[in-house]
């Protein structure tokens, strides 16, 4: 009776939401080289979305929380010196919100959550091959088609130089795309794996097409010389490593990051042992040898301590959205963009209760799906790894923020929101299967 009628509900999602998934699909295809189609797109599939489901968007509690938040983070803008500023920063959260909102209502099943992933990592291919041209070959080129529609632009040597970047303006943002795809893309690996060892699966291809995609992703990532996206990378495997039971990989992985670090940090006698196997690229990149002399005011613990030190001034309000760089270049004397910390800057620009509400509403969303991971009788084994793929992609989107803000790169804070969005809707309607199973018992 149960399994008839989940079967009933599968098959009415799918022919009345396809036609809007299948453009979002195609949003998130072509978002890495042409944001202004991919944003017009997805905001199309949003607005849609919304209309239809007004009715069930209104009535679940995290998108009250979010409403709320709208309003605190309004609030704070109000009471900013720079007051058009501060209302120009609203553009980069409250949109999102409504895009966050709306695709938890779209996306409910574990199916989506694979297609999803299959599109980003076949969208990452090209961006990563421009990356690689860029950085060895010299590729340069501005190239831009129909106004901004298809807008290109690839620095010759990378930037900063030397650091691949590709479409995006910076290694690091290009980094934090890499580690989100990566992690997606090792889950896919994993579900293709283990597919073949039981031969569900017949062809080769997909598993060889994921094979060649992690690894050139995981090539790029580690020429971006991003210390944040190799962490969050190493992180991953041994997330994976771990939910698999692979200790022999566990151990691995640990040994090599252990090797590193002392090659890095370890007493000198203990280090130049090391140094004489782990190459310089990546010892001298983490403790900084790599750029010596670097400005006080460019490191990030001046950067946290100056942004904990504004909220604290004004704990309620904050100082304004987008309100952090002029002041840290009236205080410091250098130009800086953000503080190196998405939650520090939102609490120094928006204020605690903002904050502590946007966190809280983030750690509801993440322990939620991990309850469901753990308790929930209506997932199977394919299905709970691309879960856990998701809250792993989750998690190391809160540790990039710690240490970065992907918030000012439209591509990425998109991604980031549909995410989340697809964790939580996937959350609602499994909890829904769990509530209806209980009442029938």
């Amino acid at each position: 009776m149960l399994g008839a009628s989940l079967n009933k509900v599968f098959d009415y999602f799918k022919s009345r939401w396809q036609s809007s998934w299948n453009y979002s699909l195609w949003a998130l295809l072509i978002f890495p080289l042409s944001p202004l189609v991919g944003a017009v797109t997805i905001g199309f599939v949003s607005l849609i979305t919304w209309l239809k489901q007004s009715r069930k968007i209104n009535r679940r509690p995290i998108n009250w929380g979010f409403a709320l938040l709208s309003v605190l983070l309004i609030v704070s803008a109000g009471f900013a010196d720079d007051k058009t500023a501060a209302f120009l920063g609203l553009f980069n959260l409250l949109p999102f919100f409504l895009l966050f909102v709306a695709h938890s209502a779209l996306i409910q099943t574990f199916a989506q959550l694979r297609q999803m992933a299959w599109v980003l990592v076949i969208g990452s291919i090209p961006v990563v091959i421009l990356g690689l041209g860029q950085l060895f070959l010299g590729w340069s080129f501005k190239f831009q088609f129909v106004w901004v529609v298809f807008s290109w632009t690839i620095r010759p040597g990378g930037n900063p130089p030397g650091r691949i970047a590709s479409l995006f303006l910076h290694a690091n943002t290009f980094a934090a795309y890499l580690a989100i795809v990566f992690i997606l893309g090792v889950g896919l690996w994993l579900e293709n794996y283990q597919q073949l060892r039981v031969k569900s699966q017949k062809s080769f291809l997909p598993f060889l097409f994921l094979s060649v995609a992690v690894i050139m992703n995981f090539i790029a990532l580690i020429f971006t010389n991003s210390r944040n996206g190799w962490a969050i990378a190493i992180f991953a495997c041994l997330a994976y490593a771990l939910y698999q039971g692979w200790r022999i990989l566990v151990g691995s992985v640990a040994a090599i990051v252990s090797s590193v670090l002392l090659a890095a940090f370890a007493p000198s006698p203990v280090a130049q042992f090391f140094r004489q196997y782990v190459p310089a690229f990546f010892w001298a990149r983490l403790n900084d040898d790599m750029y010596p002399d670097r400005p006080v005011a460019l490191m990030r613990k001046t950067q946290w301590g100056f942004a904990w030190s504004l909220a604290e001034q004004h704990p309620l309000t904050g100082w304004g959205l987008r309100s952090f760089s002029g002041l840290y270049k009236a205080q410091m004397q250098i130009p800086l963009g953000h503080p190196h910390n998405f939650f520090l800057m939102l609490s120094a620009e928006t204020g605690f209760p903002s904050t502590l509400l946007f966190c809280g509403l983030l750690a509801w969303i993440l322990i939620a799906g991990v309850q469901l991971l753990r308790k929930s009788k209506h997932i199977n084994t394919e299905d709970r790894l691309i879960f856990f793929t998701y809250l792993l992609t989750f998690v190391g989107w809160i540790l990039l923020n710690t240490v970065d803000v992907t918030l000012f790169d439209f591509r990425l804070n998109a991604l980031s929101w549909v995410i989340f969005a697809a964790i939580c809707g996937v959350i609602h309607r499994y909890n829904q299967y769990d509530k209806l199973a209980s009442h029938q018992n």
